[in-house]
Order: structure tokens, then sequence, then C-alpha cells
């Protein structure tokens, strides 16, 4: 993510049936720790799914991410190398993030780059309709008593 001088990297997690923003968290190095981090919020959100796809940065292909992926007993996915539309529903997220908002509204440093996401995220989920959705958010897809999150 672009800030006035430099920049910042983000991790999320995805619900990829509800596009629902799990979990997501900033962080000046692309260390595992801050990814870990990003899991373990998405976990607190919604139990572990089948099946956790990822691309293949070193911080998810970690032996500290696979064994706290595996440890929840889901299985793991992993992008072809070099192909982002494997992972389009993340891919999607990043664009839709930086178009709608972080490009209209460059952050000055981290800490007000944090507060915009966290309210262009409460927007994303609770208030963004989406097309692919059949016009409901995020938040109403995911919140849905017929799907199952597990």
């Amino acid at each position: 993510m672009p800030l006035a001088k430099g920049f910042l990297y983000l991790a999320a997690v995805l619900d990829w049936h509800s596009r629902y923003v799990l979990s997501w968290q900033l962080s000046n190095s692309l260390d595992v720790g801050f990814c870990l981090q990003t899991l373990a919020g998405a976990l607190r959100v919604a139990p572990a799914p089948h099946i956790f796809n990822s691309d293949q940065g070193r911080q998810f292909t970690s032996l500290a991410y696979e064994q706290a992926l595996l440890a929840t007993g889901c299985r793991i996915s992993r992008d072809g190398r070099g192909r982002a539309t494997d992972n389009a529903f993340i891919e999607r997220l990043w664009r839709t993030v930086k178009w709608e908002h972080i490009y209209l509204n460059p952050a000055d440093d981290g800490h007000h780059l944090h507060h915009q996401l966290q309210a262009y995220f409460a927007y994303y989920n609770y208030r963004r309709p989406h097309q692919s959705l059949g016009g409901q958010t995020p938040a109403q897809v995911f919140a849905q008593p017929s799907f199952t999150k597990a």
C-alpha cells in the first residue's frame, strides 16, 4: 500500500464465498509474523475452511505458516507461480481498495493508512453491495445461516 513516502504491506484473509474480509494487518516488512496475526484474526471470526488458498510468497510457504494452517485441519492450496488470476478474489479486493479509496485519499503515514483501511473495510464488508452477490453486501452473505463456513 503506497504512502506519501514509502509503502506498507497489507495481508488479508478473505472468505471466498461471501467476499467478507475476515482479518487484515499492515506491516513495514514482509515477514511471516504479520501474516500469522492476520490468520489468527480470521480464525477468531470464522472456523478454519476446508481449503485455504494463498500465493507462493515466502511468508505463506514458511514452515510456521504451513504448520499454523495444518493445525486447524484445513488443506493448503497454492496459486501457480506468477499466476495472479489463480487468486482472483483477493487480487480483485486489492484493486478495489486501491482504486476506490487509497489512490483517491493518499495516506501520509502508517497510522493514517491504518485508520483509512479500517474505515474502508467496514464499508466494504457492511455497506458496499456486490453484483456477484446479487446486490448483497459481503456481511449479509457471510451471516446467512444456510452458508456453512467450516
